[in-house]
């Protein structure tokens, strides 16, 4: 039985997550120079576009009341968000005029000989297969599990991006971004939306990290790169990539009763690889294939997972911005739930996030049965399932978009400006409101079916067993009858 299965040598638990350790792994000194590097030509198209199109001025404010300014606090500029540029337009425009905008330019739009099309769109198709429990995924792994990344957590927190007020919105935009990225093959090929989108992100990087640099130069205390390396380095982009695609395929899927097919994992494997050579991550060597895409999150589970109580506030943050919020009502301790079953018990007591009851965790429960029937009853059914692929793309876009960002569409623009005096701090706990909690009763029902169903099944095989058996008895007694006879 597999309750007393062992596992194999060199098997390592990292935050619950178990994988054989091999020599091909990476181990924290051969992931080190990674963090001090960087995206080099999209800073450098960045610079030009900033010499072509220089940023706008930001206005002025005196030091919030209360909290203690650095000494020079009074002379530093404090952002007003009024976004007025669109840094992929201008790149547009100016690609053929300026040789460094030309070499990006070329850059990603020459597709790599490794690119299959027909595979990339299965890939997207597998984003909206397991639809549901993918973006639960997302959510709760990726995004909240991934927050126990205490270097990444640093640079976020040093944005104010993750405060309750803001971490809602910033959930939403990245979800668009993962719609934009997997609309239709066209979005992701070059001019497409989602490809356009890519670039936006990348350039964002760019300018969060130009940003970060230069507090730094000035103030060596604010972000230190030695010990967390340069901001929004290359391990960070792989890291965040590989969260993307296999923390999805190997850790949340899985915890949620959904195992992709063989040639799923190839083909969704292909899709993140090729955005992640339109965002500037490098690819060779790391994520050309699923072994070395899982071999990477093996490595950044065992190595980079550390929550500090930076990752403890945003973590905190981002369920406080979530509960009791359209489309789903959920409350705290359902969304608290879905985190621990996704992470498991130890990443969130280190996380800091607080233990639901035994209802809300069968809640939850009920919830993978609703997305094990529906996933798995679809996917056999070519028809069905190529209609639900259509179907998704358009509910999902209405919920994200259309319901989450009230229909605008954002431009990945520098809404999120790094200051000496932003620290995003954890948020106050607001008054439970009265809500529909749709996604809790949907749960409920789908718990409940499920008992009903075990029960049912569990009732009709033992009958047939005790009516077996009394056949068998019988055979054995007129067996016995006639030998005597």
């Amino acid at each position: 039985m597999s309750w007393f299965r062992r596992d194999p040598p060199n098997t390592v638990s990292a935050w619950g997550y178990k994988f054989v350790l091999t020599d091909e792994h990476l181990t924290l000194d051969q992931m080190n120079p990674a963090k001090q590097r960087w995206d080099y030509l999209g800073e450098k198209a960045l610079n030009r576009l900033n010499e072509i199109s220089p940023p706008p001025p930001r206005s002025t404010k005196k030091p919030s009341e209360g909290k203690e300014p650095f000494p020079d606090e009074e002379k530093q500029p404090t952002p007003e968000v009024k976004p007025k540029r669109d840094l992929y337009a201008i790149f547009r425009d100016n690609a053929e005029k300026d040789e460094v905008l030309q070499e990006l330019w070329q850059q990603v739009n020459t597709v790599p000989e490794w690119v299959d099309w027909e595979q990339i769109a299965r890939g997207q198709d597998v984003f909206y297969r397991y639809g549901g429990p993918v973006l639960t995924g997302l959510a709760y792994q990726s995004l909240l599990g991934g927050l126990g990344a205490a270097r990444v957590t640093e640079v976020l927190s040093r944005t104010g991006g993750f405060s309750v007020d803001v971490a809602r919105n910033r959930l939403f935009e990245t979800t668009q971004y993962l719609l934009q990225c997997t609309k239709s093959l066209e979005a992701i090929q070059p001019g497409g939306e989602g490809w356009a989108a890519t670039i936006r992100v990348r350039l964002l990087h760019a300018t969060v990290r130009n940003r970060i640099m230069k507090l730094a130069a000035t103030r060596p205390e604010y972000f230190d790169t030695e010990k967390l390396g340069v901001p929004i380095n290359n391990m960070d982009c792989v890291g965040t990539i590989v969260s993307f695609s296999s923390a999805l395929i190997w850790i949340s899927l899985p915890r949620q009763g959904i195992y992709l097919r063989p040639q799923e994992i190839e083909d969704y494997t292909a899709l993140w690889r090729y955005i992640a050579y339109v965002i500037g991550c490098p690819v060779e060597g790391l994520l050309e294939t699923k072994e070395q895409s899982k071999r990477i999150l093996d490595s950044i589970m065992m190595h980079e997972i550390a929550p500090t109580r930076t990752s403890q506030i945003l973590a905190n943050n981002v369920i406080r911005s979530l509960q009791d919020q359209p489309p789903g009502y959920a409350s705290s301790d359902f969304l608290c739930a879905g985190a621990r079953w996704l992470n498991g018990n130890e990443l969130c007591d280190a996380l800091a996030l607080p233990k639901p009851s035994i209802y809300y965790t069968a809640l939850m429960a009920g919830q993978c049965i609703f997305f094990g029937f529906w996933c798995y009853t679809n996917r056999m059914n070519k028809s069905t399932d190529q209609k639900k692929l259509v179907v998704l793309r358009d509910i999902f876009w209405k919920i994200i978009v259309k319901g989450g960002l009230k229909g605008e569409e954002t431009s990945f623009d520098f809404k999120y400006v790094p200051e000496y005096s932003i620290m995003t701090e954890m948020g106050g706990v607001e008054e439970a409101k009265l809500s529909k909690k749709e996604i809790e009763i949907a749960s409920l029902k789908w718990l409940l079916m499920g008992v009903a169903v075990v029960s049912v099944v569990g009732f009709v095989v033992t009958k047939a067993s005790l009516l077996g058996g009394r056949v068998a008895v019988w055979g054995v007694k007129s067996a016995w009858s006639m030998l005597q006879t």
